[in-house]
């Protein structure tokens, strides 16, 4: 198991993110980052996801599930994608930048959950401590644990994430698949 990144790993991991979207204003690519000189944690193969606030309100948000890559690596693309890809929003103008406040979640690797019925897995569900990824045929959605901010109630965080995957709020199959993840999440200093 990859430990858990120190503060001055987490301040460079924060870095990078930053400058891989000053990196993309300047030549809509994510910055080329060299890992061999970053501490080893930075090196190890993990998924992050990277998210953009802006005066308090979400401005991108982009990540992966599974590890495919150097944790460095995923995180300048996530950067970079979440700053000029996110089809939610338009792509981050220059002027913008010094008003991001960027957000880091680096991802335990998903365990599956599980459960008999829908009542079975609202039990086994840990909020503010699980992300979900819920499956169902080509559908899929995660969220990441920071949503539990916003949803507390186990109840309707499946449902919107039922939502997010596609599918109907109060849809249930028995081939529905869930997953669960931690995350340790931080952001730069205010």
């Amino acid at each position: 198991m990859t430990s858990a990144l120190s503060p001055q790993e987490k301040a460079i991991a924060l870095k990078l993110a930053k400058e891989s979207i000053r990196y993309g204003l300047e030549s809509g690519k994510p910055l080329l980052v060299d890992i061999s000189s970053l501490p080893e944690n930075l090196q190890h193969t993990r998924a992050s996801f990277v998210t953009l606030h802006k005066h308090g309100q979400l401005r991108g948000c982009i990540g992966s599930i599974i590890p495919t890559r150097p944790l460095a690596l995923d995180i300048s693309h996530n950067a970079f994608a979440a700053a000029f890809q996110d089809p939610r929003f338009p792509p981050v103008q220059a002027d913008e930048l010094d008003d991001l406040n960027i957000e880091i979640s680096v991802l335990s690797m998903p365990e599956p959950l599980e459960f008999t019925s829908e009542t079975d897995l609202l039990e086994k569900i840990r909020p503010g401590i699980d992300g979900l990824i819920l499956k169902e045929g080509p559908y899929s959605g995660t969220f990441l644990p920071s949503v539990w901010e916003q949803i507390p109630d186990k109840r309707e965080f499946l449902r919107q994430l039922k939502r997010k995957a596609g599918l109907p709020a109060d849809y249930w199959s028995p081939t529905i698949r869930v997953f669960r993840y931690t995350t340790d999440s931080f952001s730069q200093p205010d």
